[in-house]
């Protein structure tokens, strides 16, 4: 875990917003745009994977990787889940840490997320437009879109074993890293035609707690 130094006003301002440890009542905070997102691309290895946020990057499978800090339960509140990665409004992750994390596209084509603590998004980078469109009135699924620099929406990209980001277990299948759809993204295999075109389906979280405190 990295050390995080955030000052005693900060945290209580936060931990305020939190659901109390001594009740069940959710903090009052609109989340009614908050989703999660899992990929479609029938008969592919990637149909179904959820999205999850890892290493400033974001991944079809494998799992998220978040962090709470010990004060937040210190100071008598709780910590978010932070077990799904969710999306807040059109391209923000959905979290507690003050000052939030943003989604961007990098300059090699990467959907990225800033570093908590950090508004920084490196030059080159894009902001969008992204766009989330909830379900239908009697429907679940709703969608997810990026249209900047022209993409047609996002594609999965394996990344060479060599070069995978968790133990050498679980490396006997690609791990799929996800990009804007570009025909000019530098992806981990250096052969864009290895990556799939898939559909962002937006499932709504229906709660009023955030996802997590913070995407690490």
């Amino acid at each position: 875990m990295h050390f995080k130094s955030l000052t005693l006003a900060t945290l209580l301002s936060a931990v305020s917003a939190l659901p109390s440890s001594n009740n069940n009542q959710h903090a009052a905070r609109q989340t009614s745009n908050s989703f999660t997102v899992m990929a479609a691309r029938s008969a592919s290895p990637i149909h179904f994977l959820p999205l999850n946020a890892r290493g400033s990057h974001f991944w079809l499978g494998g799992k998220t990787t978040s962090y709470c800090p010990d004060e937040v339960t210190e100071m008598g509140g709780q910590c978010p889940p932070g077990d799904v990665t969710g999306i807040a409004g059109q391209s923000s992750l959905d979290v507690m840490v003050p000052g939030g994390q943003q989604i961007y596209v990098d300059n090699h084509g990467a959907l990225t997320f800033t570093i908590p603590h950090s508004g920084y998004i490196p030059p080159g980078s894009s902001v969008g437009p992204f766009e989330y469109e909830p379900a239908a009135p009697g429907q679940v699924i709703g969608h997810w879109y990026y249209t900047g620099q022209g993409a047609s929406g996002f594609m999965a990209c394996p990344v060479p074993v060599a070069n995978a980001t968790e133990g050498a277990a679980l490396q006997k299948s690609p791990q799929w890293q996800v990009y804007a759809a570009l025909k000019n993204a530098t992806v981990p295999s250096g052969n864009v035609g290895d990556c799939l075109g898939f559909s962002a389906m937006a499932v709504a979280r229906n709660t009023t707690t955030p996802a997590a405190w913070e995407y690490i």
